[in-house]
């Protein structure tokens, strides 16, 4: 892999590994959190170069192991050198600085110091060596304040641990990072970061009313990545009969290794989530935070957000994506595949081959690779997990036909004055033209039914219509602007996009019955009439049951009248999903809901979505920014900082706030370039999706009013 330190930045590290534990009754020891910290040491000496003085090791060998004479300066990963390991760092770098922080070893639960904002009574933490004679943890709380100081400088963070806080015995070769029981010994807590309410006020300032966000809140200030979800088992293993190593680890830096260009976190997690996943079901690793952002690096990339692969057979002639029926792909659906490390879409040259989806599940679709005899194109390298790809035009079921609408010469609202009247033909030509060879939105003859029509306004300017021109369009495309027509075409499948997502049913699944959902008032009572839902301003409550006998894997969106679609976060920022078990009864209070800005939106419709199903879920697939605003895009975190340090805070997912995103349609110009023709609008035979398929969505809208 490239160097992607910045020269104008800093970069340091923070390494903890800790296989050998004081003898205590809930954690063993364990084999290959050294290896993993001398893997990760020798990648960041060797290939980014960094001088040892800024690396800070901290190891515990087992017992049995000699400590050499390389290691006399070895410091233990006590409960007090690993605070005073945070302090120094954040002490001695400097705003724009990178700094990198990786633990391996058990993570663990205990009984909380800090009942006043802990409801479930317990604290997840890191677990140090002295845990059997200090008895002390490194707490949830203690961590969130260490990290926040670093933000709050301006430090530019990633934290990667390779734990979990739940798990089992040892069996065989493998190992579980963790223990599977809560330690409620009423241990000492003498906390060395800060005091009591030092440590609750940054919390609470952090949580920010979220009692559902997570172990580690606000991570939209760094990047985290996390071996697994809570509920999961975090693995170390004999990686090919040799050494043992995390899997998150050795998976990480083979990934790395293995790339030539520059990797964001995106990148990165793409693979080793599948990799991991496929070796051990137990374990789904999570990012969350500035996904974009390149490894090691302070910059960061937008790219489309694409789906990946999951899996490859050993033919390289099929291939499993992270999306299915609940996503609205169909059978016959075309993607390019590309390298896993690609950031650069628009170079076709790049692509590795073309598949086809054969068959449809739940979260997930099988596709075969399309030889050139069958209208592919030559496979160009190898296809592997996390691979992305990109479709290349839209499933049938979301194609939406455009009719150009030609006006008369006239002072009404509906007709031209005589100046426009005579340049209306061309300029509707010019989109006509750039709708050429698109994949999602078809042109069709006047008398024929139309999803959209495109017009000329008053103003000269180009109107998109559904029934009535939409007028939260914004900035206005006027028809002398030469990159008008190619815009139109990007909003017009911009807007095919949010009605397939829409429209998304399975009406006849079995889960249907299953899940229930209703909106509360601030109250937390029932609207008096909950299919009429009208709201000027204020928080309200979305509560969502499973009554399945089994768990479902839920995931929120939010449909916005700006034609922006959100996934709403439900316990931690960027999370897949949420799991409900059965019977379990979700409340989301305190979601804000206003009108957006602008006379546009005196009254609006907004559209709360709820999808369960029960496998894997990628819904970051159907996510959009709004239509009337223009994405903004990141550069050097370093010079943004030097000028704007609070800046660097990222926004979270509350009504009204900016969220950045990785759409599908960012690079729509490439959706669909490669193909012959259009698609044609006609009748067809095509599989309808199973039925019974293992997916259900519940939605309710709500009426939004400006106050007066």
């Amino acid at each position: 892999m490239v160097n992607t330190v910045n020269s104008q930045s800093q970069f340091y590290a923070l390494l903890i590994g800790i296989d050998y534990y004081e003898p205590n009754p809930y954690y063993s020891n364990l084999m290959g959190a050294k290896t993993d910290i001398n893997l990760v040491e020798t990648y960041i000496r060797n290939t980014l170069k960094i001088p040892q003085e800024q690396i800070t090791k901290l190891i515990s060998p087992l017992e049995k192991e000699a400590i050499t004479e390389t290691d006399y300066k070895l410091i233990l990963p006590t409960y007090q050198n690993i605070v005073k390991a945070f302090d120094k760092l954040t002490e001695q770098a400097t705003t724009g600085d990178i700094i990198y922080i990786h633990y391996s070893g058990h993570g663990g639960r205990a009984k909380t110091f800090f009942p006043e904002i802990k409801p479930d009574q317990q604290d997840e933490g890191i677990v140090p060596r002295d845990i059997g004679s200090s008895g002390q943890y490194l707490r949830d709380v203690e961590i969130a304040t260490l990290l926040k100081r670093m933000t709050d400088k301006g430090l530019i963070v990633s934290v990667i641990f390779d734990s979990c806080h739940s798990g089992g015995a040892t069996r065989g070769d493998y190992a579980i990072r963790g223990s599977s029981e809560i330690d409620k010994n009423n241990r000492p807590f003498q906390s060395l970061v800060a005091n009591k309410d030092e440590l609750i006020d940054n919390w609470k300032q952090l949580k920010k009313g979220n009692s559902r966000e997570g172990w580690l809140p606000n991570q939209r200030n760094y990047v985290f990545l996390a071996a697994c979800r809570p509920s999961e088992f975090a693995y170390e293993y004999s990686v090919q009969g040799n050494e043992r190593h995390g899997a998150l680890t050795y998976w990480m830096i083979d990934t790395l290794r293995n790339s030539t260009t520059e990797l964001t976190y995106q990148s990165l997690y793409n693979r080793i989530k599948g990799v991991i996943n496929g070796k051990f079901p137990n374990q789904f690793p999570l990012l969350f935070g500035d996904e974009n952002r390149l490894v090691f690096g302070d910059k960061t990339i937008s790219t489309p957000y694409t789906l990946n692969l999951i899996s490859v057979n050993e033919q390289q002639t099929e291939v499993t994506l992270d999306a299915g029926a609940a996503q609205g792909l169909m059978i016959g659906t075309q993607f390019a595949i590309y390298p896993f490390n690609t950031v650069d879409f628009s170079d076709k040259e790049k692509v590795l081959a073309v598949v086809e989806i054969t068959k449809i599940q739940a979260s997930s679709a099988i596709a075969k690779v399309l030889l050139e005899e069958d209208g592919g194109i030559e496979v160009k390298g190898k296809l592997e997990i996390g691979c992305p790809a990109l479709m290349l035009a839209a499933p049938i079921n979301l194609i939406r036909r455009v009719r150009f609408y030609q006006k008369e010469v006239g002072e009404q609202e509906n007709q031209l004055p005589k100046e426009l009247f005579e340049k209306q033909n061309e300029a509707l030509e010019k989109v006509r033209q750039a709708l050429i060879n698109n994949g999602w939105v078809v042109e069709v003859k006047e008398e024929e039914e139309s999803d959209y029509q495109v017009a000329v306004g008053r103003k000269g300017e180009y109107e998109i219509c559904i029934g009535m021109p939409l007028t939260n369009l914004r900035p206005l495309l006027m028809i002398d602007d030469p990159n008008a027509p190619e815009t139109v075409v990007k909003r017009l499948v911009h807007l095919a996009k949010y009605q397939g997502t829409a429209e998304l049913d399975n009406p006849d699944s079995t889960l249907s019955k299953y899940l229930e959902i209703e909106l509360l008032d601030e109250n937390k009572q029932p609207f008096p009439d909950p299919n009429n839902i009208v709201l000027e301003s204020g928080t309200i409550c979305l509560q969502i049951k499973n009554n399945y006998f089994c768990s479902l894997n839920i995931a929120i969106l939010d449909l916005e009248p700006t034609w922006g679609i959100y996934k709403i976060d439900i316990e931690q920022e960027n999370e897949p999903f949420y799991e409900l078990d059965s019977g379990e009864v979700l409340e989301l209070d305190e979601l804000e809901f206003e009108a957006p800005e602008g006379d546009n939106y005196e009254e609006t419709a907004e559209t709360l979505k709820v999808f369960a199903v029960k496998g894997l879920a990628n819904f970051k697939w159907l996510s959009l920014p709004p239509l009337d605003e223009e994405q903004k895009s990141k550069g050097n975190l370093k010079l943004e900082l030097e000028n704007k340090k609070e800046e660097l805070t990222r926004r979270g997912v509350t009504r009204g706030e900016e969220l950045i995103i990785n759409p599908l349609n960012n690079l729509l110009s490439t959706m669909g370039a490669d193909l012959n023709e259009p698609p044609k609008i006609t009748r067809s035979i095509r599989r309808k999706p199973n039925s019974n398929a293992d997916w259900t969505t519940k939605q309710i809208q709500i009426i939004m009013k400006k106050t007066k």
